[in-house]
């Protein structure tokens, strides 16, 4: 079995209206929500081992902070800068050159390709997956170049408001 779960990164700042929208750092809100995540994720099997995020600071940041609170070594970090303009089918793209050892992948992401993404898997869809929210999509294949054509199945969609 493959597992991807897709991460909206943490709330971010919209203070400096000059500012360009890849350098948007997380608010001290976003991080308390993802803290929120990591908590609950504790206590529910969660295991990523290798983690694909967008090059946007929000995202990065939100990815550190995953990779430190499930002990991802930076090596397994990887920043594709072409997440940050992705569309739903992007997300497969992603994930076809992941090593097969590789059973579980995080990716951190925007809206919205994220929920697009995931809404092809919900039987009820949502309009949009809030910040700091997780969906943890199970595949059944031990390929990653697979995943496509193998019906993936959501086990877990969590987001902050939910644990409030």
């Amino acid at each position: 079995m493959k597992t991807l779960t897709l991460m909206r990164h943490a709330k971010s700042s919209w203070k400096d209206a000059g500012l360009n929208d890849l350098d948007r750092p997380l608010i001290q809100k976003g991080l308390s929500r993802t803290r929120l995540i990591i908590d609950h994720l504790k206590d529910k099997d969660f295991n990523p081992e290798y983690i694909i995020t967008s090059n946007a600071v929000r995202a990065m940041e939100t990815a550190r902070i995953m990779a430190h609170a499930f002990g991802i070594a930076e090596e397994f970090v990887r920043v594709e800068k072409l997440m940050y303009t992705a569309d739903a089918d992007n997300f497969y793209d992603h994930c076809f050159d992941l090593p097969e050892k590789v059973t579980h992948t995080l990716i951190v992401g925007h809206n919205p390709a994220i929920t697009n993404f995931i809404n092809f898997f919900l039987k009820q869809k949502i309009d949009y997956l809030p910040t700091s929210g997780i969906v943890r999509i199970d595949f059944s294949t031990d390929k990653w170049e697979d995943i496509p054509i193998s019906g993936g199945k959501v086990s877990l969609m969590v987001y902050p408001k939910m644990l409030k």
